[in-house]
């Protein structure tokens, strides 16, 4: 996760590699967590609460779940979504 970056968007990293988030919200009160997991729901067309948060709530690396998609749908979503 980048927090205050320029514009709000999903990279994925180079050969398929960990997901970078980038979102223009501060690391201040949970807003750039919350900006993750909107940012995240959209790019792969699921409700907000579908993403949740399981690790590394103070930090930029996140351990995240997404209910109800299975990782083929997940790639294929996110690869649709460049």
């Amino acid at each position: 996760m980048r927090p205050r970056a320029a514009r709000d968007e999903v990279v994925i990293g180079p050969g398929g590699g960990p997901l970078r988030v980038r979102v223009t919200a501060p690391p201040v009160g949970g807003a750039a967590n919350e900006a993750v997991r909107a940012v995240l729901a959209r790019a792969l067309g699921c409700p907000r609460s579908a993403v949740e948060i399981l690790r590394g709530a103070t930090t930029r690396t996140k351990l995240v779940r997404i209910v109800g998609l299975s990782p083929e749908e997940l790639r294929a979503r996110l690869t649709a979504a460049e």
